[in-house]
């Protein structure tokens, strides 16, 4: 299959170089969105014809495939693509050689709506980070802001909007930011930059399609990355101070779990969530699930994550033997686990652990030894590395002030 992908804006009378111009002349079969037909279709000859991409893509790459005219072998004619902007930005091209790995693609780009905002601010962008919410998630968007980023290119779409983007931002505390909008790029008539405050985009609707930069206000203040979150900056479980991971345990904690080179992270047992916290701002690249069977500890973890600045933790209310099994079906394995509280059933929650980890798996728990337990946790510990074949490591054994001797225990898969 042959493809050409032209890259256009939002003007209504676009502008294409000769050679462009002609392989749109010798065209007949052309393809995009229902905008883009609205820009070209003065320009397509009389007895083309025009596929919309619209989802679901299957059905638009099936009537690709079954066109006589792409599959006429070397000398066919090319299936002409319009797509905004730079088509490798993000772009349909990218989609094309995932679908058709040996398609013969050619690209004519032009700017991205990005790189046009970023002109009209005279503003040098070749150190701003890009992050698509183009029918994607938070979580890149989540880490740049956590990794304190200080300029921000964004696509958006119909969800994640100007103002949801902003509503975000004020709800984790990320306010040293000003925002820049430019909506319909391009456009001789529609086109519009707005610079604004985050609490302002908050309150304003924007017309589609747009983008927006982010440029931080202070960066003094916003590089500031904190290492070990104060115990008493988070809020407890009924002002019980035994129930929240103290600092250097915590720390010690997440260095055992080998976090950088981890990927997905399940914290069980959060309580007041500090291990997920913690572990979400240092390494804001894992995707991190919290489990907590107490209905009241939800609250307290959102309250904690709005405190330090840390958002896209996933959290999971009610028993976890009940609950990891749908989580399993939806999500990518851990490779780190955390159990920071078992309820008395340690070995049903390790053995549920292992069956999802991978070869190379951590499970790391930490032990009281307080001479008023009945359970030594340490000891079903034992039994159930025994029992599942895990591999342990020499625990680590720690005691902070005046409290009761803690330690570290972790195994392999």
């Amino acid at each position: 299959m042959k493809f050409i992908v032209i890259g256009i804006t939002d003007n209504p009378q676009p502008w294409f170089p000769p050679e462009v111009l002609d392989i749109i002349r010798q065209g007949r079969v052309f393809s995009g969105g229902k905008r883009h037909h609205d820009i070209v279709a003065p320009l397509l000859p009389a007895d083309s014809q025009w596929i919309d991409i619209t989802v679901p893509l299957d059905s638009v790459f099936e009537q690709y495939a079954h066109l006589p005219l792409s599959s006429e072998g070397e000398g066919g004619r090319p299936i002409i693509v319009f797509a905004s902007g730079d088509p490798l930005f993000f772009g349909f091209a990218n989609t094309l050689r995932r679908q058709f790995p040996d398609a013969d693609i050619r690209v004519y780009p032009t700017f991205n709506s990005l790189q046009m905002l970023a002109h009209r601010l005279l503003l040098p962008y070749h150190d701003m980070r890009i992050v698509s919410l183009t029918g994607r998630p938070w979580p890149e968007f989540d880490r740049a802001l956590i990794e304190r980023t200080e300029k921000i290119g964004v696509l958006t779409d119909k969800e994640h909007t100007p103002a949801a983007i902003a509503q975000r931002m004020l709800e984790y505390g990320y306010t040293n930011y000003t925002m820049h909008v430019g909506e319909h790029l391009g456009h001789p008539t529609k086109e519009q930059v707005t610079t604004l405050t985050l609490e302002e985009a908050a309150q304003r609707s924007f017309s589609m399609p747009n983008c927006l930069i982010l440029r931080s206000v202070c960066c003094d203040t916003i590089a500031t990355k904190p290492f070990g979150l104060p115990d008493t900056s988070f809020a407890l479980l009924d002002g019980r101070e035994k129930m929240i991971t103290k600092m250097p345990i915590r720390l010690l904690t997440l260095q055992a779990l080998d976090l950088p080179r981890r990927h997905v992270l399940w914290d069980i047992g959060f309580c007041t969530g500090s291990v997920s916290i913690e572990a979400r701002l240092l390494f804001p690249h894992l995707e991190v699930h919290a489990f907590e069977i107490r209905p009241e500890c939800e609250a307290i973890i959102l309250e904690n994550a709005r405190r330090h600045g840390a958002p896209g933790i996933h959290i999971h209310m009610g028993d976890f033997c009940s609950v990891c099994r749908d989580i399993i079906a939806t999500t990518p394995p851990p490779d780190a686990v955390f159990i920071g509280g078992h309820g008395g059933q340690l070995k049903h929650i390790m053995a549920q652990v292992t069956e999802s980890l991978p070869e190379g798996g951590i499970i790391v728990m930490n032990s009281v030894k307080a001479p008023k337990v009945t359970t030594d946790s340490h000891q079903l510990w034992d039994e159930a590395c025994r029992e599942l074949g895990l591999q342990q490591e020499p625990p680590m054994r720690v005691v902070i002030d005046e409290h009761h001797p803690i330690e570290i225990l972790k195994a392999h898969k």
